[in-house]
């Protein structure tokens, strides 16, 4: 009896330590990669990870920091990664360009867009008229290089004559601050910040967003490509629904997000990323209308006039719809999307 009352604790305990190994084998992975570093604008995605939102829709997500939003349909169109968040436009490029790529958004995350051009007052770059003749640094994979043909025909400025410095993302802000460049281009919550970072007083950077000349485009998306999300469905679904439930978990408070990060970026200057967060939430991510209605209320006429805008920077004849490059089908219910 002895024996027999061993065996069945043996076989219980053994029962315990094999069960989460069992659920995990059921788990789906997915290879998720970020459009940036480890940043405030990205802590609400790793706060969706690390919550365990993903986990609880039958997911094991690894989450990689990424090297920017032109890179991100890249790296998924190869098959590096599944899914991945960055700027849609450099996507609706890569589509228009080769449409045999199957990418698209399931999920738009930011309503307004971050792009923008950054300089120094000392430069006497007052307007984007200003720029011509200029010398821009950044990143080759940064959207606001890839769409500035976009910005300049919008702004009514000469592209062409422009020069362009290809640098890392670490050395962009340095080279405008050491007077190496006149100008860069990249994301508000990126080249604000890090130029403050960096000992830039705030009043001393100026800023021209695209939008301020009429390049009003969808920003910040989910990508992944038709054949992972038609085999995934309910994947695509439930990860969206965690990153919708942790940009309401930033937005509520800031600052758990921030020591979240943290806790991955010792090095996190707490005060700056908060601040970064805080842009990229009240700025782009819950505008107006997203406190109106809840993500997922897209404006398809203004997404098709941002198509067009491309197509035309890039002198694409192809025509594209927006239902194209965009599928609302695997959203989660409306109640899901909209703060209670």
């Amino acid at each position: 009896m002895r024996r027999r009352h061993a065996l069945a604790l043996f076989g219980a305990s053994t029962a315990a330590l094999t069960a989460p190994s069992v659920h995990a084998q059921q788990l789906l992975d997915v290879k998720f990669t970020l459009d940036w570093a480890f940043q405030g604008p990205q802590a609400a995605f790793l706060l969706a990870l690390d919550k365990g939102y993903f986990r609880e829709a039958g997911l094991n997500v690894t989450m990689d920091r990424g090297f920017g939003s032109g890179d991100v349909p890249v790296k998924i169109s190869s098959g590096a990664y599944d899914v991945g968040v960055g700027d849609i436009n450099p996507t609706i490029r890569m589509r228009l360009e080769r449409p045999e790529v199957d990418l698209f958004s399931p999920f738009l995350v930011y309503d307004a867009t971050a792009l923008a051009v950054m300089t120094l007052k000392r430069e006497n770059i007052n307007t984007p008229k200003d720029l011509e003749g200029k010398l821009i640094a950044s990143p080759e994979s940064d959207a606001g290089r890839q769409l500035f043909p976009a910005f300049a025909r919008a702004a009514g400025i000469d592209a062409s004559t422009i020069r362009w410095q290809s640098v890392t993302p670490q050395l962009r802000e340095p080279m405008l601050a050491q007077g190496r460049a006149n100008a860069i281009t990249g994301f508000i919550t990126s080249g604000i910040f890090s130029l403050r970072g960096i000992g830039i007083a705030e009043p001393d950077i100026v800023t021209m967003k695209f939008s301020d000349v009429g390049a009003d485009f969808y920003a910040t998306s989910m990508i992944t490509t038709r054949r992972f999300a038609r085999a995934n469905p309910q994947a695509i679904t439930g990860l969206i629904r965690g990153l919708v439930r942790a940009q309401y978990d930033s937005l509520a408070d800031p600052a758990a997000a921030i020591a979240n990060l943290r806790r991955r970026e010792p090095l996190t200057n707490v005060e700056l990323e908060t601040a970064r967060l805080r842009m990229s939430l009240e700025q782009l991510t819950f505008t107006p209308h997203v406190r109106r209605n809840g993500f997922g209320q897209v404006d398809t006429v203004r997404l098709q006039r941002s198509i067009d805008s491309v197509r035309a920077a890039f002198g694409i004849s192809r025509p594209m719809a927006a239902s194209d490059i965009y599928d609302p089908s695997f959203l989660p219910p409306a109640s899901a999307l909209k703060l209670a």
